[in-house]
């Protein structure tokens, strides 16, 4: 089968296709013909080995899942002899977390995984993003912030994956939502149900006369000292993206501030745990209470140039992979 093949950590240069051979599902396994994968700002991560903690998990000197990618949708065309809650023909999405393997004509990924069945008139490669901007930010709005009817919620970087999504989510669970992005998304956000919109270009919200319950960060630009500013009394500030600043900040407001910064790495959660918010985000799917925005399409054989799309920091939503 072909796959994509992260060779070395580095720019999207050491991403090559290659012929490798066809996975075989283990007794507990699905394989999955792939229909669609995403590329999202974590695989392009993961492919430079950033941040450096990061490469306990992935592999230290390279990476130790070369094929890249991790969500997926597509047909399952073998099962393991112990596999119950899946059969062949079924359409399923997912994500392989740090097992990699989407970016490729097959994949093989545990029954027991972050893995559902498809619903129906639901485009795969909507699927294929759901466990990036929809799974993480439902994940830091409704558990860890619990936002709550009537809360102003504020979200940086509302364009992009986790943005687009979080917008529709914080609205879902009562929010006001305010979206910060430039103006030439400001269609965009409101479309998905932003109250308000801020242009970064041209106003920064940290010194606005405004004051927030929530403060969603979803592209790290920002920091807790200079939002805590216009956060609520006892408001919070997520961000998703982990840095050192950021740790002590959690680690000093947990106990001495009624502002509290918090960061929750969303892929280490239980699975169980990830395929109950996962069954959540596909009630509301099928409800028509959110939507996939989809910038850009490529093929298999434009994987580099997908990574390179999405290294300029501009999509809107989310990239996907087309098979």
């Amino acid at each position: 089968m072909k796959a994509i093949i992260t060779t070395k950590y580095g720019s999207p240069k050491v991403l090559q296709l290659q012929e490798i051979p066809k996975p075989i599902p283990k007794e507990n396994e699905i394989l999955v013909k792939v229909k669609a994968a995403s590329v999202t700002t974590a695989d392009t991560m993961m492919r430079r080995g950033k941040p450096w903690y990061g490469r306990l998990f992935i592999g230290l000197t390279k990476p130790k899942y070369p094929i890249a990618g991790t969500g997926f949708s597509g047909t399952i065309e073998a099962v393991g002899d112990s596999v119950q809650r899946f059969q062949v023909g079924d359409e399923v999405f997912g994500e392989s977390i740090f097992g990699g393997g989407a970016n490729a004509e097959y994949l093989c990924i545990s029954e027991e995984g972050i893995v559902a069945k498809r619903p129906k008139n639901v485009a795969h490669e909507e699927l294929a993003c759901m466990c990036d901007g929809p799974l993480t930010s439902w994940n830091y709005l409704k558990e860890m912030a619990n936002v709550e009817n009537g809360q102003r919620v504020l979200i940086n970087g509302a364009s992009g994956s986790l943005g687009t999504a979080a917008v529709q989510l914080a609205k879902n669970l009562g929010a006001e939502v305010t979206a910060v992005c430039s103006s030439s998304n400001f269609n965009l956000v409101r479309s998905l149900g932003a109250d308000h919109a801020i242009d970064y270009t041209k106003v920064d919200f940290t010194n606005t006369a405004n004051s927030y319950d929530i403060i969603f960060d979803t592209v790290g630009k920002s920091s807790f000292p200079e939002s805590k500013k216009v956060l609520s009394e006892k408001g919070m500030y997520l961000s998703p993206v982990l840095s050192m600043p950021l740790l002590f900040q959690m680690l000093w407001t947990s106990k001495f501030s009624s502002k509290k910064a918090k960061f929750g790495a969303t892929g280490l959660l239980a699975v169980p745990k990830l395929r109950e918010m996962l069954n959540e985000l596909t009630d509301l799917l099928i409800a028509g209470k959110l939507k996939l925005v989809i910038d850009k399409r490529y093929t298999l054989y434009e994987a580099d140039k997908a990574h390179s799309y999405v290294d300029t920091g501009r999509k809107k939503g989310n990239v996907v992979i087309n098979l």
